[in-house]
Protein backbone atom coordinates (compact mmCIF):
# COMPACT_ATOMS: atom_id res chain seq x y z
CA UNK A 1 0.00 0.00 0.00
CA UNK A 2 1.52 3.02 -0.88
CA UNK A 3 0.18 6.54 0.11
CA UNK A 4 1.40 10.09 0.62
CA UNK A 5 1.32 9.53 4.50
CA UNK A 6 3.53 6.01 3.66
CA UNK A 7 5.57 8.26 1.18
CA UNK A 8 6.47 11.17 3.50
CA UNK A 9 7.20 8.34 6.94
CA UNK A 10 9.39 6.84 4.46
CA UNK A 11 11.84 10.77 4.47
CA UNK A 12 10.87 11.31 7.80
CA UNK A 13 13.04 7.65 8.85
CA UNK A 14 15.80 9.25 6.35
CA UNK A 15 15.93 12.32 7.92
CA UNK A 16 15.41 11.06 11.26
CA UNK A 17 18.95 8.34 10.72
CA UNK A 18 20.32 11.45 9.59
CA UNK A 19 19.84 13.32 12.89
CA UNK A 20 20.75 10.44 14.80
CA UNK A 21 23.89 10.14 13.17
CA UNK A 22 24.92 13.91 13.45
CA UNK A 23 24.45 13.40 17.38
CA UNK A 24 21.03 15.53 17.45
CA UNK A 25 18.39 14.67 19.72
CA UNK A 26 15.01 12.23 18.23
CA UNK A 27 12.87 14.08 15.48
CA UNK A 28 9.60 14.90 16.81
CA UNK A 29 6.70 13.34 15.04
CA UNK A 30 4.17 16.28 14.78
CA UNK A 31 1.62 15.06 11.83
CA UNK A 32 -1.03 13.14 13.26
CA UNK A 33 -1.67 11.83 9.51
CA UNK A 34 1.63 10.46 9.14
CA UNK A 35 2.09 9.23 13.04
CA UNK A 36 -1.40 7.12 12.21
CA UNK A 37 -0.06 5.63 9.15
CA UNK A 38 3.48 4.66 11.43
CA UNK A 39 0.91 3.47 13.75
CA UNK A 40 -0.71 1.50 11.12
CA UNK A 41 2.62 0.14 9.34
CA UNK A 42 4.10 -1.33 12.75
CA UNK A 43 1.60 -3.49 12.88
CA UNK A 44 2.42 -5.70 9.89
CA UNK A 45 5.48 -7.66 9.09
CA UNK A 46 6.21 -5.47 5.94
CA UNK A 47 7.50 -2.79 8.78
CA UNK A 48 11.19 -4.25 9.48
CA UNK A 49 11.89 -3.93 5.70
CA UNK A 50 10.15 -0.53 5.41
CA UNK A 51 12.42 0.71 7.87
CA UNK A 52 15.28 -0.77 6.86
CA UNK A 53 14.76 0.59 3.25
CA UNK A 54 14.59 3.66 4.65
CA UNK A 55 16.54 4.41 7.53
CA UNK A 56 18.89 1.71 7.16
CA UNK A 57 17.90 -0.34 10.72
CA UNK A 58 14.78 -0.79 12.57
CA UNK A 59 13.59 2.68 13.73
CA UNK A 60 11.61 2.37 16.72
CA UNK A 61 8.40 4.27 18.28
CA UNK A 62 8.50 5.95 21.48
CA UNK A 63 6.39 8.41 23.53
CA UNK A 64 7.93 11.91 23.46
CA UNK A 65 5.72 14.60 24.27
CA UNK A 66 6.24 18.20 23.68
CA UNK A 67 5.92 21.53 21.95
CA UNK A 68 7.81 24.47 20.35
CA UNK A 69 9.85 24.76 17.16
CA UNK A 70 10.59 21.37 15.36
CA UNK A 71 14.07 20.64 14.93
CA UNK A 72 14.56 19.02 12.04
CA UNK A 73 12.73 21.04 9.06
CA UNK A 74 15.87 22.08 7.51
CA UNK A 75 17.57 18.17 7.58
CA UNK A 76 14.31 17.34 5.41
CA UNK A 77 14.46 20.82 2.87
CA UNK A 78 17.82 19.99 2.16
CA UNK A 79 17.29 16.16 1.33
CA UNK A 80 13.33 16.54 -0.39
CA UNK A 81 12.75 20.57 -0.49
CA UNK A 82 9.81 21.82 1.37
CA UNK A 83 6.88 20.02 3.64
CA UNK A 84 4.14 19.15 1.57
CA UNK A 85 0.84 20.05 3.07
CA UNK A 86 -0.04 16.54 4.55
CA UNK A 87 2.75 17.27 7.54
CA UNK A 88 -0.52 20.37 8.38
CA UNK A 89 -2.95 17.36 8.27
CA UNK A 90 -5.05 15.34 10.91
CA UNK A 91 -6.25 11.95 10.82
CA UNK A 92 -9.69 13.37 9.56
CA UNK A 93 -8.31 15.18 6.51
CA UNK A 94 -8.59 18.66 7.79
CA UNK A 95 -5.49 21.01 7.15
CA UNK A 96 -3.94 23.47 9.47
CA UNK A 97 -4.22 26.20 7.29
CA UNK A 98 -2.85 28.87 9.92
CA UNK A 99 0.20 26.42 10.21
CA UNK A 100 0.75 25.68 6.97
CA UNK A 101 0.72 29.03 5.89
CA UNK A 102 2.65 29.98 8.74
CA UNK A 103 5.26 27.85 7.36
CA UNK A 104 5.35 28.67 3.71
CA UNK A 105 6.03 32.04 5.06
CA UNK A 106 8.76 31.31 7.12
CA UNK A 107 9.97 28.24 6.97
CA UNK A 108 9.54 27.44 10.89
CA UNK A 109 7.23 25.08 11.84
CA UNK A 110 5.82 25.20 15.73
CA UNK A 111 3.84 22.12 16.57
CA UNK A 112 2.73 19.83 19.61
CA UNK A 113 4.22 16.13 19.49
CA UNK A 114 3.96 12.59 21.43
CA UNK A 115 6.20 10.57 19.87
CA UNK A 116 9.76 10.08 18.18
CA UNK A 117 11.52 7.70 16.80
CA UNK A 118 14.39 5.28 18.47
CA UNK A 119 16.96 4.07 17.14
CA UNK A 120 18.16 -0.13 17.28
CA UNK A 121 14.57 -0.70 17.21
CA UNK A 122 13.83 0.25 20.80
CA UNK A 123 10.26 0.12 21.67
CA UNK A 124 9.06 -1.30 18.26
CA UNK A 125 5.41 -3.73 18.78
CA UNK A 126 5.32 -7.03 17.92
CA UNK A 127 3.57 -6.97 14.39
CA UNK A 128 0.18 -9.07 14.49
CA UNK A 129 0.05 -12.49 12.61
CA UNK A 130 -2.30 -14.58 11.78
CA UNK A 131 -3.33 -17.71 13.60
CA UNK A 132 -5.05 -20.59 11.89
CA UNK A 133 -6.66 -23.37 14.08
Amino acid sequence: MSTIERAELGKFFAVSIRQFNAGHSAPEMFSTAIDAEWHRLMETPEYAEFSDRHAGQILGHTSNCGAGRISWISAYEEMYGSLPEIWFTDTDGKVDEQALARYRETGVVVAEWDCSPAPDGDAVPEPKTATIR
